[in-house]
């Protein structure tokens, strides 16, 4: 639970106006009357110097007076608190992380290089500075973390051959991915008092040792699934080719011809080379 709380602190442009009567006035006086109070009021202006804060906007000073916590400014301007207080500073300002590149394994245990983009800001300055011994490298670590997580939990594409129904895969589903780093993030900052802005998986590939058998399987797959439509395609246009001929009356075809031709159209209509033509000057029969 957290315990940050604002601090009331005082009007830094009036406690300003005072230091300077009381620092310039003691030094007039001394000067002109040499008297030892004048003393006085120079060490106390003195004291008074370092209790001035400047808070820009988007920061904060987290205030502790030996050890204990006295409380959070996170307006901006010109401040005075007690000069006794340790004034420790953690901006509030929005920031990028862009994680190194990690090797990991997916789900199916190939390796993959993945790296993360992170946009986060401190939202509890009390939990950033009391609970976690350094809030950035807090970060930094907890972000490789839950990359390592992520990875672990899909694979990094689906292969038909593999019999795999995976819908979320790393390479395919994106947005989906991204919401789960950005939750698994969530979870893993809180403790910080660490606010997920946005993030998203910035690289992805294979590993090098795999890379090119993969790439392999890739063009298999896709030379598959083009072969499969030329399939489905030829046989279409075969069964409308025997249907236009017998409404027709064109020719009368018996079932070893309507095979021949069948063979001759699937042979041209599938392959990868162009036909070459031969030209029957017989008659059918021949």
């Amino acid at each position: 639970m957290s315990n940050e709380r604002n601090n009331d602190a005082s009007n830094g442009y009036l406690m300003l106006f005072l230091f300077l009567i009381l620092f310039f006035g003691s030094i007039a006086g001394l000067v002109a009357v040499r008297m030892p109070l004048f003393v006085l009021g120079l060490i106390v202006a003195m004291f008074m110097l370092p209790g001035f804060v400047l808070v820009n906007p988007n920061g904060s000073r987290v205030l502790l007076l030996f050890g204990k916590y006295m409380g959070t400014i996170k307006k901006n301007g010109l401040f005075w608190v007690n000069p006794l207080y340790v004034k420790k500073k953690i901006s509030l300002r929005a920031r990028n992380f862009d994680s190194e590149r990690l090797k990991v394994n997916d789900k199916l245990g190939n390796p993959i290089n993945i790296s993360t983009i992170l946009v986060w800001r401190v939202r509890d300055t009390f939990k950033a500075a009391f609970d976690v011994d350094d809030y950035e490298n807090f970060v930094r670590v907890q972000t490789d973390a839950a990359v390592r997580e992520l990875a672990s939990k899909y694979p990094y594409d689906n292969f038909a051959d593999e019999g795999m129904d995976e819908e979320i895969t790393l390479r395919s589903s994106m947005k989906e991915v991204n919401e789960a780093l950005e939750a698994e993030l969530e979870d893993r900052l809180a403790i910080a008092g660490i606010e997920v802005l946005e993030s998203r998986i910035g690289y992805l590939a294979y590993a090098n040792e795999i890379a090119s058998a993969m790439l392999k399987r890739q063009q298999a797959t896709a030379i598959v699934a083009a072969r499969h439509k030329i399939v489905e395609g030829a046989v279409s246009m075969v069964e409308m080719a025997l249907e236009e001929l017998s409404k027709k009356q064109v020719v009368d075809l018996d079932e070893e011809r309507k095979a021949a031709m069948v063979s001759n159209l699937m042979v041209i209509l599938c392959g990868d080379k162009d036909a070459a033509p031969v030209v029957n000057t017989g008659t059918l029969n021949t």
